[in-house]
């Protein structure tokens, strides 16, 4: 990843880690093309700030953190980064990830994109990079309490999401999901 020189190539970093970055980016935009958009803003910003990693084994870590905060940013404001001249084969970046079975995709997706983003962010730290609450109180700088509070809070709203269509229409308990509030 490093050159003898110590400088870092950032088409090794793509190749190791765009579908991690790019896995991410999906649950928490909720559409391909927005996970595109996005992860290649974060290996962008990633090759403009390169000389803020200090450690190349938490590389993983820092692009995720680039990736939140390009996430966050996105969702205050929508504009474009220009891209700059990246010297990449773009037949060597990975294709889509695989999905397994089990859970219906597109309700999941439905519902993760109905959370705010703060929550979302949580919950995909937690169960699509499976980051501790430690290590996500770290990353986005709160408190664990918080951080357990946000997921509890994701959490009930998701189940609720998903399970609400197997109930009978008039099932006696039966309400809507409240989203939970940014």
């Amino acid at each position: 990843m490093a050159d003898d020189h110590g400088a870092i190539d950032i088409a090794q970093l793509v190749t190791d880690y765009h579908q991690t970055v790019f896995r991410c980016a999906y649950r928490l935009t909720g559409s391909v093309p927005d996970a595109e958009d996005l992860t290649q803003q974060v290996f962008l910003t990633a090759q403009q700030k390169v000389g803020q990693l200090r450690k190349m084994e938490s590389v993983r870590s820092w692009l995720l953190t680039v990736l939140r905060n390009c996430f966050l940013k996105g969702c205050q404001k929508r504009r474009p980064t220009p891209a700059v001249n990246l010297q990449l084969n773009i037949d060597s970046i990975p294709g889509e990830p695989v999905e397994d079975g089990g859970v219906d995709r597109e309700r999941l997706q439905a519902a993760l994109n109905e959370l705010p983003p703060n929550y979302r962010l949580v919950l995909v730290l937690f169960y699509f990079e499976d980051c501790s609450y430690r290590e996500i109180a770290e990353r986005l700088e709160m408190p664990i309490g918080t951080v357990m509070s946000r997921l509890a809070r994701a959490k009930g709203y998701l189940r609720t999401k998903l399970f609400e269509l197997e109930r009978p229409v008039g099932a006696r308990g039966a309400k809507a999901a409240p989203t939970p509030r940014g």
